[in-house]
């Protein structure tokens, strides 16, 4: 038996298929700013963002569902993520990382509920995540 973080997909389905298209996609980033409005453990992740999250949920959006394997909606909008460059103007240290970190595996645990897909997905956003630290 292989462990979620080794979970594979099947070559013919996404998994912006298996979250749920859309609407799950949709479901997670609005729950994901909820938590972050929410968490004090997230305080030093918000405290970088603006005070209205809508633009910034819409981005995320848009992001996760090319990055899942559904419509490239951020790139046929913003042009290419060039996430790193585009965060460049926001102190991200190991807080804000983790704080966001929560967040998100949070949201994930509370609208996904194919513990493997969490895994899997869990792994490569844990790795985005730590690649968009910019200060120690």
């Amino acid at each position: 038996m292989t462990s979620s973080a080794d979970a594979t997909l099947p070559e013919a389905t996404t998994p912006y298929e298996m979250i749920g298209g859309d609407d799950a996609v949709r479901r997670l980033v609005a729950r994901f700013y909820r938590l972050m409005d929410e968490l004090p453990e997230a305080a030093a992740c918000r405290a970088i963002h603006p005070e209205s999250l809508a633009d910034s949920e819409q981005k995320l959006y848009e992001f996760l569902s090319g990055w899942l394997g559904g419509p490239p909606l951020f790139v046929e909008r913003r042009g290419a993520p060039m996430l790193r460059r585009r965060h460049l103007h926001a102190p991200i240290g190991p807080d804000e990382r983790d704080g966001w970190m929560l967040c998100f595996r949070r949201a994930l645990v509370e609208t996904v509920e194919d513990e493997a897909l969490r895994g899997f997905l869990l792994e490569r956003i844990e790795a985005l995540a730590n690649h968009m630290q910019n200060r120690p």
